[in-house]
């Protein structure tokens, strides 16, 4: 009867990791239509955010393929959170909008400070012919969002910004990877786009 048992437990045990091999998190999945993507986790004050978003850019252009961007403000930052808000905001008039105000704020970041920043938002919303309420987020529904995104990457267990991916529709083998040397993205990129 033992060994009955065990052979059963061996097929759970099995099962169990073959299933979870297949189980990727939503965070790490491409847009719908997309076979191939960057996912990046970042913070609109981290200095290496700033460093890497040309070239995340770069990637995104050369290749033809869809970034998409989690908030992951750091509680260290004052007003990345903030600027996350607002990011948040003009993403409701376009998603472009809402990319371009990230990379301009990371344009300027050095510029930028917590009294600052509404200053910035508001030439920013100017120059694009939107009007920046007073209250950007009276019903908390923008700042839900990035807590869903930091919520994400605290089960991907995130430790630092950027986090960068490049990720699949593969539902075996290798459906993401994670960029941990950033000269290695087009490498990476080409690798995934193969498999």
């Amino acid at each position: 009867m033992t060994k009955k048992l065990l052979f059963v437990a061996l097929v759970v045990v099995f099962f169990a990791l073959l299933v979870s091999a297949q189980d990727v998190h939503p965070a790490l999945r491409p847009p719908k239509g997309a076979p191939v993507a960057i996912v990046v986790f970042e913070d609109l004050e981290c200095p290496d955010c700033a460093r890497a978003a040309p070239l995340v850019e770069e990637a995104a252009r050369t290749y033809k393929i869809p970034v998409v961007r989690h908030d992951f403000p750091l509680q260290m930052h004052p007003w990345a959170y903030d600027a996350a808000v607002l990011a948040r905001f003009f993403d409701t008039r376009s998603k472009a909008m809402g990319n371009e105000f990230r990379d301009t704020v990371f344009k300027h970041q050095i510029e930028i400070t917590k009294d600052t920043l509404r200053g910035f938002a508001e030439k920013f919303a100017a120059a694009h012919k939107v009007d920046l309420p007073f209250v950007v987020d009276p019903e908390g529904k923008l700042a839900k969002l990035i807590e869903a995104d930091k919520a994400a990457g605290n089960e991907l267990r995130l430790q630092h910004t950027p986090t960068l991916y490049v990720v699949s529709n593969k539902r075996s083998g290798t459906p993401f990877v994670e960029v941990v040397d950033r000269s290695q993205l087009f490498q990476l990129i080409d690798t995934m786009k193969k498999e």
